[in-house]
Order: C-alpha cells, then sequence, then structure tokens
C-alpha cells in the first residue's frame, strides 16, 4: 500500500477468481475505501489511515474482500442499483443511483454503462480523482479490455467512449483510478479525452 497522490493511497492484490492483480484504494481523508481486495497484512495499515467510513463500489462485479471489510470494520457497502441483483440477500450492501452524491457527499456518481448497465465512475473532487469500473483499464497505456469480454465489441467501445468523452469534458481531476491496471497519476483528465477520442 503506497501513497499515489495527496489524500489516494493504491494497492493491488491477486485476485482468486480471475487470476490477475487488481487495484484498491482507500482515501483517509474522505474515509472512502474503493473496490476493496484487501489481504489481511493490510487491514492494520488501513486502520491506521482510517479507519474506513464508506466502501464503494464502481459496479457490482468488484465485492472481492466486502465481506472481510464490512465485518472488520462495520460497514455497508454501495453499489449500483441496477447491479443489485448480483448480491445475496443479507449482504451489507445498499444501492445507490447515477446522479447520487455518496459518502457525507465527497463522492458523485456518473454513469457509464454500455459494458455493462451498473458500470459507474465516481468523482471525488477533494483528491482530484476519477474512480473508474471495467471500461477502461491501464496496462501500458489506457485501453479497453479484450473482446471476448464485450458483448458487441465495436457497439460497447463506441458507447464507452462517449461516455469517457463527455466526462473528461465536464468533471475536473487529475488523477484517473483505475480498477485493473496502474493508476493514471497527474494529467488524466487528458489521458482520458485522448482515449476516447482516438
Amino acid at each position: 500500500m503506497q501513497q499515489i497522490a495527496p489524500g489516494i493511497w493504491h494497492w493491488k492484490a491477486p485476485h482468486p477468481r480471475i487470476g490477475m492483480e487488481v487495484s484498491s484504494y482507500f482515501l483517509p481523508g474522505q474515509g472512502v475505501l474503493l473496490d476493496p481486495l484487501v489481504p489481511d497484512s493490510e487491514l492494520e495499515q488501513l486502520e491506521e489511515l482510517g479507519p474506513p467510513r464508506f466502501v464503494l463500489l464502481t459496479n457490482r462485479h468488484h465485492w472481492r474482500d466486502c465481506g472481510k471489510v464490512t465485518e472488520r470494520f462495520g460497514l455497508t457497502v454501495r453499489a449500483p442499483r441496477v447491479g443489485m441483483h448480483e448480491f445475496d440477500e443479507g449482504d451489507p450492501v445498499e444501492p445507490y443511483d447515477f446522479g447520487d452524491s455518496l459518502a457525507d457527499g465527497a463522492v458523485t456518481v456518473h454513469e457509464i454503462g454500455s459494458i455493462c448497465p451498473d458500470e459507474s465512475a465516481l468523482h471525488i473532487p477533494a483528491v482530484s480523482a476519477l474512480a473508474v469500473a471495467d471500461g477502461v483499464v491501464s496496462y501500458d497505456g489506457l485501453r479497453f479490455v479484450p473482446d471476448n469480454l464485450m458483448d458487441d465489441p465495436e457497439d460497447t467501445k463506441a458507447g464507452l467512449r462517449q461516455a469517457y468523452g463527455r466526462l473528461a469534458a465536464e468533471l475536473e481531476f487529475d488523477n484517473l483510478l483505475v480498477a485493473h491496471g496502474d493508476p493514471v497519476v497527474g494529467r488524466a483528465r487528458e489521458s482520458l479525452r485522448q482515449f476516447a477520442e482516438a
């Protein structure tokens, strides 16, 4: 776990189901934990930095270690309403809607869609960041996930480009917090704009 920008802590951990490392983030100033996959060794550091007060998912697939985190810190997870069918009755999760303000007003939810109905982007102005789910990944630059993970690759990519282009035009942010790959620290808005226009 390391601080990548003022107020933003990042770490990677291997996802037990997909076998790849995925990224998670903690914003101590806002108490926000994003898409957490948290090795036991990192739980203590989370507590020292925070502890977390809010757990937010960028889409329904990013439950990851939420069960462990909610039990440890006594929290409820927030996830997109259109993805609530993914969760079991009794899971400590509550829905949010596109346009909602979360985490005591620190985070605003924006609709991405296209790759899945609940694909979201979370704008966090206090740390100049935009957190994204699966529509864009960052491995040696921004890119799409492989075509075989999309139902209709060309339509999906067009929809994602449109959504990310809109957010790059409308929102101020310097950092892009991706769930897959390395975060983009600095000039992320321009990077996302270029990706959307490519």
